[in-house]
């Protein structure tokens, strides 16, 4: 079996990252709090925009960080949403309500 196989036999992805719109070079957990923070500055954000337009995975958690971490006051209502899929899912909308005056240290 190569490195490129794992050890149930079945090949793995391919190392290489997929092409995308978007070109996030930098994927850290900071990264992702800023372009959901930026983004939240503009509109609502729903959990499938979050992970399809940022790049972001876990908003969930995103969201607590900047609400817990950075004092950003973000409430979360709940809709329906239609992933690329066709399904119609209940997530999450984040709404950015105030952030504190100081500048943030993202």
């Amino acid at each position: 079996m190569t490195t490129e196989e794992s050890k149930n036999g079945r090949a793995l992805a391919s190392a290489a990252p997929m092409k995308t719109k978007h070109d996030f070079s930098w994927n850290s957990i900071q990264a992702q709090c800023k372009r959901l923070l930026n983004a939240l500055r503009v509109g609502s954000v729903t959990t499938v925009e979050a992970r399809r337009d940022l790049d972001v995975m876990m908003p969930a958690a995103r969201i607590h960080a900047l609400r817990h971490k950075h004092g950003l006051n973000i409430i979360t209502s709940r809709v329906e949403a239609l992933t690329d899929a066709g399904v119609m899912h209940r997530v999450a909308r984040y709404t950015l309500l105030a952030e504190p005056q100081a500048e943030l240290a993202l």
